[in-house]
């Protein structure tokens, strides 16, 4: 089979497209052949050295979507469609940026759908932080307010979606004037331009604060975050763009505001009920919902694909595809 080999943290050079046998797989595992896979910022993390849990060389890659290939005393039969996401892919063993990849059975989601692979590759990981961040860390209800900092990244498009079909009203921020137009065609209500300080803009919209924040920037942007949320709020944080992710010298009672409270989250492929990934793949045929703007590679083009998250030319979702 054809796979991605990270030989070492550094630079894009150090992704190389090679020839590796097809894994064997053992009972409680499922061989899936691989038709796309999602990128993700966790993948740029491991390439750039920030990863303590990985070794080298490997096939990286946290998620991917295809068709069993093998699922010995399984109730998964070949050819059925199905996505993977996290439980160690491309850290602990070999992931999904590979024409083959074999997981645990428990982290594997069947599904039915008609769509492009492509379509298919930008959803696993992506709807489960989603879902996982208003379900769990916010607990987001209809008619309340959400920001999202951080809203041109596939997650920010993916979570105003999901809040704008709850019934929310949706803010949500980028720092490219060009991509203002972008978040409101996508169902954003108040597109924000982010200067890194916007929460008395978004007090200007909400005097009160709103009532629930996703920061998908990192700790630079996370303060003022916390400053647009009103007394007995929730911000969640769930992504890094920044690249930056601990608070240094942490005092809680100088750093939070009054009542203002601070949550996390990162999942596993347990927590994206099938029923969500199903119905959110047949929203998305029917064209009632979109996760964003997506950007295809080939396989063999993963370091341009690479560089393009890098370097944050591109919005939304990148997606690379086994097929050539």
């Amino acid at each position: 089979m054809r796979a991605v080999v990270l030989t070492a943290p550094g630079p894009v050079d150090n992704l190389h497209l090679r020839d590796l046998p097809i894994p064997d797989v053992a009972a409680g595992q499922v061989r899936i052949r691989v038709r796309a896979f999602g990128l993700n910022r966790s993948e740029l993390h491991l390439r750039l050295g920030y990863a303590q849990d990985a070794r080298f060389p490997i096939v990286p890659g946290i998620e991917a979507v295809g068709v069993v290939d093998a699922a010995p005393d399984s109730d998964l039969l070949p050819g059925q469609q199905v996505a993977t996401m996290m439980g160690g892919m491309g850290r602990a063993f070999d992931g999904g940026y590979a024409e083959y990849t074999v997981v645990p059975r428990d982290q594997v989601i069947p599904f039915r759908s008609a769509l492009p692979w492509a379509t298919l590759g930008a959803v696993p990981e992506t709807l489960q932080t989603a879902y996982g961040s208003l379900t769990v860390g916010l607990d987001l209800r209809p008619g309340q307010t959400l920001l999202i900092r951080g809203g041109t990244s596939a997650l920010g498009y993916a979570t105003a979606a999901l809040a704008r079909d709850l019934g929310a009203t949706v803010l949500s921020t980028t720092r490219r004037p060009e991509r203002l137009a972008d978040l409101a065609g996508h169902g954003v209500d108040h597109p924000l331009l982010d200067d890194g300080a916007i929460a008395s803009r978004v007090r200007a919209i909400v005097p009160d604060g709103v009532d629930a924040a996703l920061e998908l920037v990192g700790t630079p942007t996370l303060p003022d975050t916390l400053a647009a949320t009103r007394v007995h709020g929730t911000v969640c944080f769930a992504g890094m763009l920044s690249n930056e992710w601990i608070v240094k010298d942490f005092y809680p009672i100088g750093y939070l505001p009054a009542g203002v409270r601070l949550t996390g989250y990162g999942g596993e492929a347990t927590n994206l009920p099938p029923e969500i990934l199903q119905r959110t793949l047949d929203r998305l045929a029917s064209g009632e919902t979109t996760l964003g703007p997506l950007t295809v590679y080939p396989m063999s083009e993963i370091r341009a694909a690479h560089q393009a998250i890098e370097s944050n030319t591109v919005s939304g979702k990148v997606v690379a595809t086994t097929a050539e």
